[in-house]
């Protein structure tokens, strides 16, 4: 029986593939598929859910940084996994969201128009550089790579953080603004 052995290198490329097609799916959710109408009033509060986890996201990555720079690995690990788990489910919520919901379009006008989207421009661009480095990140970690993992995460971790909080304002501005 023939064993495939897994290099980093394997990895790496997988990770960029799955990064890839997820980003081309949450392109063609956004621009292409049209919401049913059937769903146009109901589970309205996932937006809300979706700032929440990426609140929490945020904040979990806030307390890992704390942790790190206590030289407390367990606890940054720990705090780690946590921001990645409510980001994994942010992700879920938001596919679910979008597919049922559809688009969400700014009301605002002029300069608070200018400066939300000057927000979510760089909230998705941003999220779909980070979606790559937070896996590989991990991987580096769980792999024991913890040298390339530092030096990786030093990127990694300002991209997360950045668009974990502008999720939030982005859904803080699109709530101000709605009424």
């Amino acid at each position: 029986m023939h064993q495939t052995q897994t290099t980093p290198r394997s990895v790496l490329a997988s990770i960029l593939g799955v990064s890839t097609v997820a980003v081309l799916f949450l392109l063609w959710l956004l621009y292409m598929h049209h919401a049913p109408a059937a769903f146009a009033g109901r589970y309205v509060f996932l937006p809300a859910l979706n700032a929440f986890l990426n609140g929490l996201s945020a904040l979990a990555l806030c307390i890992g940084l704390y942790f790190i720079k206590h030289d407390n690995v367990k606890a940054h690990k720990a705090s780690m996994l946590s921001a990645f788990g409510f980001s994994s489910l942010f992700l879920i919520s938001y596919i679910v969201n979008h597919a049922l919901h559809g688009d969400t379009h700014f009301p605002g006008h002029g300069t608070i128009r200018t400066v939300y989207l000057s927000i979510l421009a760089s909230h998705i661009f941003l999220s779909i550089v980070a979606l790559p480095l937070v896996l590989i990140t991990f991987f580096l970690s769980l792999s024991g790579r913890f040298p390339m993992h530092k030096r990786i995460a030093r990127f990694t971790f300002p991209i997360w953080l950045y668009v974990s909080v502008t999720g939030v304002i982005v859904f803080a501005l699109l709530q101000a603004y709605a009424y």
